[in-house]
């Protein structure tokens, strides 16, 4: 019909246009668009509009076609959501939007249309906002310290338009106007985050459709430990006390420790207080150093130092000795002291107001000097230099003097003090024993020899000690432990020899003491040789003594000189060698040398004494320099430390220039450190010397990169040294890390199993080359869509990944990064994510199965439901019919069929179809054969009756006896609505013993047949024998044979029963028909009771 319609529009337009004499109208005009549609994105059950406006005369026509199909409006269907406008415009009541279904979402164009032509508009898309409800991922919790930044990051949840994203802190959106915050792509970035930052944020995606919230991610901003109250240094006199305090803050509040640098708090002598203040009590100089109070909690620490200072009165090291020198000799007086601060040691002789002290310069003319360690040394000795010398030595915390005399003699060679020629041996002894400790001295004049034990002059008042002629000394009954020291000692100096005496009690072994055998020490070795001489050391050879003694095995070396002392001096002992280099000589000195060989048994005697060599002199330019000038004039040159240029990663240009020279500037050195600011703990000052005085510049290298340094430089004269200049301080480029963190481990999380934790350590501090400002995590999948990248802060030390995909298998990298850029990445860690069980279930393949095998299921269960319910059909209806065969033998067929009724007994006991076999081939002389086609007709070997009330009324008043048959039987198999028949050759089996059921069994047996819905065997033990047959409807169930050994006893316990079923079998016989089908009664012949089948 609409067809037809189109054809005759048509057909009148053609006639209308071109039928002669026909003309258009000259104000009419085509269609034009003079609105066209925009496009539109709408929340789905939303109204919208898309507007289209035309012009025309006549008046067009609109139409609206999506992706090039034509519109259904109101107009076309009442029904429609979509409304055509009257002004063209396309107007939806609702956008219609599902899954599967999206008939709203298009591209659409609206043509107008009249008889003059048609305008087509521009396209317009129409598209259906969506906002999905889980994020891509959502922030975690972040933990800072105050003052650093915070990152949090989100991915909204997929939609269209993309949403947009924003934040809540504590249910209130966030102001990013505030110059602490950005909002960049789904980070949120605090800098310098502050107490006030820290809540509960949340993650807000939106567009159109509504807005989503992320999970709840907490900021936690923590607070470094600071210090209120720092401890101060102090100086303390010996055996007094010292409290230094110390008070930190922060969040969680930090835990204070303390600790001395360089050693550990006094055992017993420290206390902490709970204010967190140290106290040492009875200070000894040992406790002086460095105190750190070191504040802790988990966002760091922080460490405040103080030095204590104890001071120590002074104590002789060294006590000068008395001396006689002759005249025109040079002497020294030695006298050293120690404590705390080092104190300031001067000479004075008695009768004389003159004080010579070790920083005072002597005069040009001067004989007597004082050196920095406080030794006396007067050269060209007179004999007015004669008398008593008194060495004092003084700081803040006391004064102690000592003095020597000094005799003056005519004799003017230089002598030598005494050799020891042996000396005592370590020892062990048993206690109360006796012992002799050996000292043999050589010398002129002869040297006296004294003892001492632990320092103290041996008394020889006491009976148990004895020194004999040769110097021994002898030791009865043992008791102490000890120290022993011979000092053999002359005018012209002393020698001494030590050896420790253990004594053990009783009991306890002894180690025998060395053999004293002399052919087992070696010989002493010949007279040293000066090979070469320097202005602090000497080359010295000898030869050992072979003709005599034991081969010796190392060497040992005695020096002795006026300048250096009073003593022979052992320089070198384990010397392997016949020669040897001994330093650290005083200049313009003059030694003389001896050697001893050794072996395991002990020393030999001395070699004869060496000539005497002179080292060289100092150079000219300290001779006679006034060392006091030298300090004033290096403590006047001033160095202005320019900037430091960087240069690399690991090298600083520092130049600096110089006001006020001094000709005593013999170079600089450069020093510089770690700033302690950014250092962990103090670091000392390295440094270089640069010696060329024109070079004001120095490039300072194998710096640490990334790391603030400080710089000074400071003048030098020999170990004179100047003012440090101004520090200055710079910080080496940044590079890349060059090592990957450590230790990254990849754990699973979350109750879905679909979250990593990543945990890493940083790289170590020598390689991060810089400040590690964060850490880049990638966690690649199987496939680039799968990566997913992180970035934390420094600071952070582990990531959760959640969002993961099931099944795939991720490998995760971390590297550090610096202001450089990222650095080594760690190796890759791999992690697969278990497949759950839920996302089985979920997969289309594993929903296909399921459905397939429940259609399997079902498909089975009908067939057996069917094949169930067609034999219940097939045993329930039967019928019976006749096929001929030998004459001897007759075949019974039996079918199933419903419908037969019971017309010879009472409604209420049906006939049990059960098809037990009947031969009724020979009924003794009964003249009608029942079971011949000439009683009725024959249809494919079945018997049909038609005269059966004359074959039972002829059979039933004669004794039938029914012989033994053997015959054959159909057994019926239904199998998806085919029949199939097959014959068994069986022994006939004897009727069943029952075939009515009683009238009290009637209704249990209903009851069963309802609940089983299946056949039922009947109850055995009972005699029935129905002289007749009917069938019932449907049968439910069936009577089995019984054989006949079971039969007889019934048959004789219940002869009425059988007589009165005898006579309705004998008078009940019929033929119908039901359902359109023909079914077949026949005679059940019975013999008479008591006899046999």
């Amino acid at each position: 019909m609409i067809l037809g319609k189109t054809h005759v529009k048509c057909y009148l337009i053609k006639h209308l246009t071109f039928f002669p004499g026909s003309r258009l109208r000259q104000e009419d005009y085509a269609p034009r668009i003079v609105e066209h549609p925009s496009d539109l994105i709408v929340s789905k059950g939303e109204p919208a509009t898309l507007n289209c406006k035309a012009e025309g005369r006549p008046t067009p026509t609109v139409e609206w076609y999506k992706d090039g199909e034509r519109v259904e409006t109101d107009r076309d269907n009442p029904r429609s959501h979509r409304m055509l406008l009257p002004s063209g415009s396309l107007f939806f009541l609702r956008i219609v939007h599902g899954r599967r279904s999206k008939p709203d979402e298009g591209s659409y164009v609206c043509v107008a249309r009249n008889y003059l032509g048609e305008a087509v508009s521009h396209n317009a898309s129409l598209e259906v906002a969506i906002l999905r409800d889980d994020f891509r991922q959502n922030p975690v919790d972040v933990m800072v310290a105050a003052g650093e930044p915070a990152v949090m990051e989100c991915q909204p949840p997929r939609g269209h338009p993309e949403p947009t994203i924003s934040w809540k802190k504590d249910g209130v959106t966030i102001d990013d106007r505030d110059e602490r915050i950005t909002i960049r792509g789904g980070k949120l970035m605090i800098t310098n985050t502050r107490k006030t930052d820290a809540g509960k944020y949340v993650c807000v995606g939106t567009n159109m459709m509504g807005e989503r919230e992320s999970e709840i991610a907490e900021l936690t901003v923590l607070e470094r430990p600071s210090f209120l109250r720092k401890p101060s240094s102090q100086s303390v006199l010996v055996d007094q006390s010292v409290e230094f305090r110390c008070e930190a803050q922060g969040d969680p509040v930090p835990t204070i420790r303390w600790r001395k640098e360089d050693g550990d708090l006094p055992k017993g002598r420290h206390e902490i207080w709970e204010d967190h203040m140290l106290k040492l009590k009875r200070l000894t100089s040992g406790d002086a150093g460095t105190y750190t109070c070191q504040a802790e909690n988990m966002m760091g620490k922080t460490e405040a130092s103080a030095t204590l200072t104890v001071h120590v009165p002074p104590v002789f090291v060294v006590r000068p000795r008395n001396q006689v020198v002759g005249m025109g000799r040079t002497l020294t007086f030695q006298c050293e002291a120690t404590g705390s601060p080092q104190p300031a040691i001067f000479w004075q002789k008695e009768g004389s107001q003159n004080l010579l002290f070790s920083s005072q310069p002597p005069p040009p003319s001067s004989r007597f000097s004082v050196s920095q360690t406080g030794d006396l040394t007067i050269t060209a000795v007179e004999r007015s230099d004669g008398g008593y010398y008194s060495c004092q030595a003084l700081n803040i915390a006391g004064s102690v003097i000592t003095k020597a005399l000094l005799e003056v003699t005519d004799v003017i060679s230089d002598r030598p003090p005494p050799v020891v020629r042996q000396g005592p041996t370590n020892q062990t002894v048993a206690v109360d024993g006796t012992v002799v400790l050996g000292c043999q001295a050589t010398g002129t004049p002869t040297p006296t020899i004294l003892w001492r034990k632990d320092g103290v002059l041996v008394s020889t008042h006491d009976s148990r000690l004895k020194q004999l002629d040769t110097g021994a000394l002898q030791i009865r009954y043992l008791g102490d432990t000890g120290m022993y020291t011979c000092t053999a000692s002359t005018p012209s100096g002393e020698a001494s020899w030590k050896a420790y005496l253990e004594v053990q009690e009783f009991g306890t072994p002894v180690q025998p003491g060395r053999p004293t055998d002399p052919n087992l020490i070696p010989s002493a070795p010949f007279k040293p040789e000066v090979m070469d001489v320097s202005r602090t050391s000497v080359s010295l050879s000898w030869k050992p003594n072979l003709n005599a003694g034991a081969t010796p095995t190392s060497y040992v070396i005695e020096a002795f000189s006026h300048a250096a002392g009073s003593s022979w001096q052992t320089l070198a002992d384990h010397v392997k060698t016949e020669s040897f280099v001994l330093k650290g000589l005083k200049p313009s000195g003059v030694y003389l040398f001896l050697v001893r060989a050794a072996n395991a048994y002990g020393l030999s005697d001395p070699s004869p004494i060496s000539d005497a060599v002179k080292t060289q002199d100092v150079p000219p330019t300290s001779q006679g320099v006034d060392h006091g000038q030298i300090q004033r004039e290096l403590g006047d040159v001033v160095i202005h430390l320019h900037n430091p240029t960087i240069l690399s990663s690991s090298s600083v240009r520092v130049q600096w220039t110089v006001e006020q020279q001094s000709q005593y500037v013999q170079g600089y050195k450069v020093m510089y450190r770690p700033s302690p600011e950014g250092a962990q703990q103090w670091v000392e000052w390295a440094m270089f010397e640069v010696r060329t005085l024109g070079e004001n510049s120095a490039v300072v290298t194998q710096l640490k990169k990334g790391v603030t340094y400080e710089f000074k430089v400071r003048p030098f004269f020999n170990e004179f040294q100047g003012t440090d200049s101004d520090i200055k301080v710079a910080r080496t480029l940044e590079e890349a890390p060059s090592a990957a963190p450590r230790g990254v481990t990849v754990t699973g999380s979350g109750d879905n199993g679909t979250a990593i934790l990543v945990s890493w350590q940083p790289p170590p501090e020598e390689e991060q080359n810089g400040v590690v400002q964060e850490y880049k995590i990638w966690c690649l999948g199987n496939e680039s869509r799968y990566h997913i990248n992180r970035t934390v802060d420094g600071s952070t030390h582990s990531v959760l990944i959640p969002g993961l995909l099931a099944g795939v298998t991720y490998r995760v990298e971390v590297a550090a990064s610096t202001g450089a850029g990222p650095g080594v990445k760690s190796e890759a860690t791999s992690f697969h994510i278990p497949q759950q069980i839920s996302d089985v279930v979920r997969q289309p393949a594993f929903i296909a199965g399921i459905g397939a095998a429940c259609w399997i299921i079902l498909m089975v269960f009908s067939i057996w439901l069917y094949r169930h319910r067609k034999k219940r059909n097939g045993l329930s209806s039967s019928y019976a019919g006749i096929r001929k065969g030998q004459p001897s033998q007759l075949e019974l067929h039996f079918s199933l069929a419903p419908g037969l009724l019971n017309i010879g007994e009472p409604a209420t006991q049906p006939w049990l179809a059960d098809t037990w076999p009947n031969s009724c081939s020979n009924h003794n002389d009964c003249p009608i054969n029942c079971c011949t086609g000439s009683n009725g007709n024959s249809d494919s070997n079945l018997a049909t009756y038609s005269r059966p009330g004359e074959c039972v009324s002829e059979c039933g008043s004669q004794d039938v006896t029914i012989e033994d048959r053997r015959f054959k039987f159909f057994k019926v198999v239904m199998f998806f609505g085919f029949l199939f028949s097959y014959d068994t050759d069986l022994q006939c089996p004897l009727p069943p013993s029952r075939m009515y059921l009683q009238p009290d069994e009637l209704e249990e047996e209903e009851d069963e047949v309802e609940l089983e819905r299946g056949p039922t065997p009947p109850v055995r033990g009972a005699a029935s024998s129905p002289a007749a047959v009917s069938y019932s409807h449907q049968s439910t169930a069936t009577l089995t044979p019984s054989p006949q050994e079971e039969m007889q006893p019934m048959l004789q316990d219940n002869p009425d029963l059988h007589e009165r079923r005898y006579a309705s079998c004998s008078s009940l016989t019929m033929l119908f028909f039901l359902n359109h089908l023909q079914f077949h009664a026949f005679d059940v012949c019975r013999p008479p009771l008591g006899d046999s089948w």
